[in-house]
């Protein structure tokens, strides 16, 4: 009787046990793994940990009974030391998963890193199809953009408006590399030719020299393969040595919002430019971004929204899981649909590439810009079909291929 009545109280235990049991320590806690001093302080920054806060927030602060914690940290663009924070979270302050990862050299190392020790990342900062490609790991998943969509956004609509030559400042690191071979490759299937490229250091401030390779070459587009104040410093540049109005044009393949805000309309109009997200497509857009505004005083753009996304998704995961444990919650990442307010329709392939339409803009002029904030013309929407390479192509091990 008294092992009878043990047993039994044993099971009367495990029905009321709390759901926050089925989570790690207690807690979930996610860090936020950024450039927050840098070249692409604005590109993701601080602002994507304002839109990390936000989503936990708006899931009201718990999942699974267990609170939700999020840390940030600036990993100066530098891969060792993304690397040592990424290794001190997971083993000392139990951080379950790392997001954001701006900079392909620092995305790349710590997902090879959180590979090792079992955790999911999710990347909306880096570019480089490598993540999902040769680089892919069970645990890790791709948000925002990648540097196929880009090429096939901004560097497919040029090529058919009559921009078939090309020549391309790179900037000399994983990402540029990725984005010029990307574009390339796009152009040249469709018909176009590309003339040459120079490749500049990270946070280089004199342009001179190579704008000038790029003006001499003929092209008739010159295809930035940078970002953030790269990009913004080339466009400064570029217009002191005239080269818009000597014909030539200018194709920034990784701009933002953020990065147009920046530089403001005169210096930045007429730029083509790809992003997942636009704060004034729709209504529901719109509230989701008047709402972030009036926390950071500026309109998000597909980095920051993306992170929303993101943190949102691995919440509903771990809550369709029923657990915070890696596998489980990478399970269940993979076979949930994406329908939110970055997303609609979107669904993560094999390889951990998130599927969904991108949007090639066109920056307005001043003239046509009637209210804060209002600097894209939507020209089209890419399928996500389209600007992400098939699972199956992607070269990731863990996809099952015919």
């Amino acid at each position: 009787m008294t092992k009878l009545a043990a047993l039994s109280t044993l099971l009367l235990a495990a029905t009321v046990l709390p759901a926050a049991a089925q989570v790690s320590d207690g807690k979930v806690k996610i860090g936020i793994l950024n450039d927050q001093s840098g070249v692409y302080a604005d590109f993701g920054g601080r602002w994507s940990f304002e839109a990390a806060k936000m989503a936990v927030e708006d899931y009201g602060g718990k999942v699974l009974d267990a609170p939700i914690e999020v840390v940030n940290a600036d990993h100066q663009n530098k891969p060792d030391v993304a690397s040592n924070i990424a290794r001190q979270w997971y083993d000392t302050e139990q951080v379950d998963s790392i997001m954001e990862l701006t900079t392909s050299s620092v995305a790349l190392a710590v997902q090879g890193l959180s590979k090792e020790k079992k955790k999911v990342t999710i990347t909306t900062g880096a570019a480089t199809v490598e993540l999902t490609g040769k680089q892919c790991s069970p645990y890790g998943f791709h948000w925002a953009y990648d540097t196929h969509a880009l090429a096939v956004g901004t560097g497919g609509a040029l090529v058919k408006q009559g921009g078939d030559t090309w020549f391309f400042l790179t900037a000399d690191y994983a990402f540029g590399y990725s984005l010029e071979e990307q574009t390339s490759n796009f152009v040249k299937a469709n018909g176009g030719q590309v003339l040459g490229s120079v490749r500049h250091p990270l946070s280089t401030t004199d342009y001179s020299s190579f704008l000038l390779q790029a003006q001499s070459s003929g092209a008739k587009v010159i295809g930035m393969a940078n970002a953030g104040l790269d990009t913004a410093n080339a466009v400064k540049q570029a217009a002191e040595f005239g080269i818009v109005q000597g014909g030539q044009r200018l194709a920034a393949l990784l701009f933002t919002l953020a990065e147009v805000h920046g530089l403001g309309l005169e210096a930045a109009q007429g730029l083509s430019l790809t992003e997942g997200f636009y704060w004034d497509r729709d209504d529901e857009s719109r509230a989701f971004s008047q709402k972030f505004f009036e926390r950071t005083q500026r309109m998000p753009n597909m980095i920051q929204a993306g992170t929303y996304s993101a943190v949102t998704q691995y919440l509903k995961a771990i809550e369709k899981a029923g657990t915070d444990e890696t596998e489980a919650v990478s399970k269940a990442l993979h076979e949930m649909p994406v329908e939110d307010v970055f997303a609609r329709g979107g669904k993560v392939g094999a390889n951990g590439r998130m599927i969904y339409d991108m949007y090639l803009m066109e920056v307005k002029t001043p003239a046509e810009s009637t209210k804060p904030w209002d600097y894209y013309k939507v020209l089209a929407t890419v399928p996500g079909a389209e600007a992400y390479i098939d699972p199956a192509k992607s070269g990731c091990s863990l996809v099952a291929t015919q």
